[in-house]
């Protein structure tokens, strides 16, 4: 089929590898600008310009000339991959086979924006990809393919994102497959089941002791590098939490206490039932300061006392 594609940062760039490397042909590649995003970044453009594809730069693609353009090179199919702005209806229903776009989460549920974070936040099992067409609901089309991974006990969002992102490729490729033999009886998506996320912001990753610690070691790692750490305040400067675990012992207490050494880290009383003595604690390990030197909870904290606040 003639394949035309809406992808960006490395995403984009894995599924357009996928797509020029099978049967079907790229006559157009649609990606957003440099620097729009700065992490994961593979270039879609250099990618495309290296194998003759035409590429197109566009923020939004709303616009007559693109529409124009589009008519003019005729595709089977659009594929949308971490395409970050709404495309409109006279572009998605425009091939004749529509257009299918690749989420890397198991819709219905977390759609919208960083649905890996907000997955590894909530304790999931899984993570997965989905292949769906699109339609005027985002995210919310009937699905061709899906596809799935465990979530580690110890997994980041870093782990999650290399074990979601080999998916990209083959579930793109495989659901245009299904699409060109002639299927159209994919599955509806359950809209009792959905759910539908928000852009992350810096009062997502704000520490709150009073959350369990199995939450807040979860928040940790969904929020490892290259996104920004999860932070609090210690004697009213920001301090990052760069690595944490769940303390091995029960620590009572008021929420945000700097407590006690345990192992390689520093016991950081939490939980809403701390001062019950029922919540194991923060096990602090490396924490990064305001000017930004990591260095390990240990060499941090010389004293035991004091509190850490979610706010200076």
């Amino acid at each position: 089929m003639r394949v035309v594609m809406f992808g960006y940062q490395t995403w984009g760039h894995r599924t357009l590898q996928a797509l020029l490397d099978s049967e079907h042909e790229v006559v157009l590649v649609v990606t957003h600008p440099d620097g729009y995003e700065t992490i994961w970044n593979d270039s879609v453009a250099e990618l495309a310009a290296a194998h003759g594809v035409e590429v197109v730069v566009r923020e939004r693609p709303d616009d007559q000339e693109l529409l124009t353009k589009l008519k003019e090179v005729e595709p089977d199919v659009i594929v949308a991959t971490n395409w970050r702005t709404w495309i409109p209806p006279q572009v998605f229903t425009l091939p004749k086979h529509g257009t299918l776009n690749v989420h890397d989460s198991l819709l219905p549920s977390y759609a919208g924006f960083s649905p890996l974070i907000w997955a590894l936040i909530n304790d999931e099992k899984e993570v997965g990809v989905t292949a769906h067409m699109m339609d005027d609901t985002l995210d919310a089309g009937d699905v061709v393919l899906q596809r799935s991974v465990p979530v580690g006990p110890r997994d980041t969002t870093a782990i999650l994102f290399e074990k979601t992102l080999a998916l990209f490729g083959p579930i793109t490729v495989d659901g245009l497959n299904e699409i060109a033999s002639g299927r159209t009886d994919f599955a509806e998506q359950d809209r009792s089941k959905a759910s539908f996320f928000h852009k992350r912001a810096p009062e997502d990753y704000r520490v709150d002791f009073t959350w369990s610690a199995e939450e807040l070691d979860r928040l940790v790692r969904a929020q490892c590098a290259p996104y920004p750490s999860a932070f609090c305040f210690h004697k009213g400067q920001r301090l990052e939490i760069v690595e944490a675990d769940v303390s091995a012992a029960v620590y009572g207490g008021t929420p945000g206490r700097i407590f006690y050494r345990e192992g390689d880290g520093v016991a950081i009383v939490a939980g809403a039932e701390a001062r019950r003595g029922r919540s194991r604690a923060l096990l602090v390990k490396r924490v990064r300061t305001a000017d930004g030197v990591e260095l390990p909870a240990q060499e941090y904290f010389t004293h035991m006392g004091g509190y850490l606040t979610s706010r200076p």
